[in-house]
């Protein structure tokens, strides 16, 4: 009687799932906006999504039309600088700036290669830089400054050799090793964080707006008169929506990902899509709980964006965790995401196995029980 009652049980949730496919299918909205957040939408925003400088707009002033000079001017060249021109005074460079023409201008003095030359004196050129793109004005400047202080390392090595002195003067060599992104790629990190914010909102997104819709469309009364219970029912949008959210990561990676922008896949692609599995299923329940609070497809979609828009912007995926308040870091540890960023990266970057990311993944598997859980327990309170 178990055996039999289990099996009964199976079908149900069997074709309680097929159902969830068969809407989804049906709904072509939907269908298109779901392949769409998984390829289409991964290769626009990584294309255009770039934190790196280059050919920054320049102006200089070059009072001083020396061979020195014109050497550094001619070092601010591409793939990170491009001079635009040159003006006629200073007045004329801070103008391009606050006109936007210019991000970085350039004011070398008239005494710079005369100082240049003495030892006793100290040669400087002015550099202003337009920060209102905070990012792309911390990187000029700090290769701008690299590059002046080159000049000045080869002038001052020159003035020794005139001098006599053979020996080089003493300096830290740096050799860098670069593991896991050799390239230092950086749309193979943007790829891949376009899909973990995808994936997240469809995880979301998804079970809640079918389960609201049986509530718009009436269907919701039909499935309470029906032989299946709460469970069923919304454990059956669950594993729907975490199959469809597999198809789209497979989808994801070895049609975008992969063959487009190189992300590898250094550990095992079965554990990269049971961590999937996993988390798309924890999502689910916070899906279910915005279901139970929400009365129209429309309040969904407000909901998402009131709980997911965080969540993506808290977990690591944009900011870095270290540089957040330290009570704010111990909130962020309660979010699913927050522990799949780690997993994500960990087996497509890095190859890690399932030894070293059990603790992310049994956080996930807790928090995505709760959530369920929770859902569950309002699904049967409005029912009752």
């Amino acid at each position: 009687m178990i055996r039999s009652g289990s099996r009964v049980a199976a079908r149900q949730l069997s074709v309680l799932i097929g159902k969830e496919l068969r809407q989804l299918v049906r709904d072509r909205v939907l269908l298109v906006f779901t392949v769409y957040i998984f390829s289409l939408h991964i290769v626009i925003t990584t294309l255009g999504a770039s934190d790196d400088l280059r050919r920054a707009a320049t102006v200089v002033h070059d009072g001083d039309q020396s061979a020195m000079s014109r050497d550094l001017v001619q070092r601010l060249r591409p793939p990170y600088f491009a001079v635009t021109g040159e003006v006629a005074n200073a007045a004329d460079g801070a103008r391009a700036l606050d006109e936007g023409t210019a991000r970085v201008f350039l004011d070398v003095p008239e005494d710079f290669s005369e100082k240049l030359g003495r030892p006793d004196q100290q040669a400087s050129v002015q550099l202003l830089v337009d920060t209102s793109k905070v990012s792309l004005g911390y990187l000029a400047s700090s290769y701008a400054s690299r590059i002046v202080g080159d000049v000045g390392s080869e002038a001052a090595a020159a003035r020794l050799a005139r001098a006599g002195i053979v020996e080089a003067p003493p300096r830290i060599e740096s050799r860098e090793r670069t593991w896991y992104n050799f390239t230092l790629d950086l749309k193979a990190s943007f790829a891949l964080q376009s899909l973990i914010m995808m994936m997240s909102v469809a995880c979301v997104m998804l079970p809640a707006t079918a389960a609201v819709r049986e509530k718009e469309r009436g269907t919701i009364e039909q499935l309470l008169v029906s032989p299946v219970s709460p469970l069923q029912i919304m454990l059956s949008k669950v594993v729907a929506m975490v199959l469809v959210t597999l198809t789209g990561t497979a989808l994801a990676v070895y049609g975008v990902l992969e063959p487009i922008f190189g992300v590898p896949m250094r550990g095992s692609a079965p554990l990269f899509f049971a961590m999937v599995a996993l988390y798309a299923s924890a999502l689910a329940g916070l899906g279910l709980v915005l279901a139970t609070l929400a009365r129209s497809s429309g309040q969904v979609g407000l909901l998402v964006i009131l709980t997911v828009l965080p969540m993506l912007f808290l977990s690591g995926t944009n900011t870095p965790i270290e540089g957040m308040p330290r009570p704010e870091q111990w909130a962020i540890q309660a979010l699913p995401l927050y522990h799949f960023v780690h997993i994500a990266y960990g087996v497509l970057f890095r190859g890690e196995g399932l030894a070293s990311l059990w603790p992310s993944a049994l956080a996930v598997a807790g928090i995505g029980t709760v959530l369920f859980s929770l859902g569950l327990w309002r699904f049967r309170k409005q029912l009752t």
